[in-house]
């Protein structure tokens, strides 16, 4: 079951494999329901006609004509539509390595970190009145021609207006007073050696990590890596390692038969209080009210 609830991040098509891929959702008037799932591409709907709920980390979104929704790479989501409503939109969904160059710089980890580690609480719905008289419309139908005409060099057509959709997304949010600017302090080598604690992390987390031994696994002092470490993340090492633990147990939450407790085990806290605790903290709602939430929208 937990196979199918996570998505590879670069799907397949015939013979050819890209770090994208755009198609069109059509509910022809039927009831849809995409079921809770993540995946490490980013993914990107815009919204043709009808409407929906989309829910993002336990929150519900009414995604209607000429919206446009933003859904970081591992972050958990569902999206259904009711019966007899016509719903059509287009989804777009790529590696986040469409957006860096063949050497990933300072300046591009700035920017891109936090669309692949779910920590932001960033703009995810961009109404129609926001981007109605903005070029988003056209580079999000542009990206979805050039996909499916495949012209010559659309590869090259693809990535560009995927990185002038992400350019204009930055500069709104900056113009809004939110800026992701993480990295300005820090140098390349450093975010380097901070890449191979996230990595790490990421494969490791139900076991005991502290940030001492994180510490070591970078060269780094313990004193000089905690500094460093809330520089680029916004948060201690302790804070984000129950993070990552937490976004794990949504994913048994939602798809196993397994209690509280043995999901707190799983994911690398000590006990089920202190998980309910940080579970709360994180998504300000308990870890069985949410997998009710989430489970129970399927039904709808």
């Amino acid at each position: 079951m937990a196979e199918a609830y996570y998505e590879p991040e670069r799907p397949v098509f015939g013979t050819l494999q890209y770090p994208f891929t755009c198609h069109i959702e059509d509910s022809r008037g039927k009831r849809l329901a995409v079921n809770a799932h993540w995946h490490y591409y980013i993914e990107i709907l815009y919204c043709l006609s009808g409407h929906a709920r989309v829910i993002l980390g336990g929150t519900c979104y009414t995604f209607s004509k000429g919206d446009m929704i933003l859904i970081n790479g591992r972050e958990v989501h569902s999206i259904t539509s009711d019966e007899g409503v016509d719903t059509r939109y287009i989804v777009i969904r790529f590696d986040p390595q469409v957006l860096y160059t063949t050497s990933r710089t300072v300046f591009e980890y700035k920017y891109i970190l936090p669309f692949v580690m779910t920590k932001y609480n960033h703009q995810k719905l961009f109404p129609a009145e926001e981007i109605q008289d903005t070029p988003v419309p056209e580079l999000i139908k542009g990206i979805y021609r050039e996909f499916v005409e495949k012209s010559y060099a659309f590869e090259l057509a693809v990535r560009t207006d995927i990185c002038r959709l992400f350019l204009w997304i930055l500069r709104t949010w900056n113009s809004k007073g939110l800026t992701l600017d993480i990295g300005s302090t820090l140098k390349e080598k450093e975010i380097q050696n901070l890449q191979i604690v996230f990595d790490y992390l990421d494969e490791n987390y139900k076991y005991d990590i502290t940030a001492k031994s994180a510490a070591k696994l970078c060269n780094m002092s313990y004193s000089y890596f905690c500094r460093q470490f809330k520089a680029l993340i916004g948060k201690t090492f302790t804070e984000y390692l129950n993070h990552i633990r937490i976004t794990e147990a949504e994913k048994l939450l939602l798809t196993t038969d397994m209690n509280i407790t043995q999901i707190a085990l799983e994911t690398g806290f000590s006990n089920s209080s202190y998980f309910i605790q940080q579970f709360k903290h994180f998504k300000n709602i308990s870890p069985k009210q949410f997998k009710k939430k989430m489970l129970g929208d399927r039904t709808r």
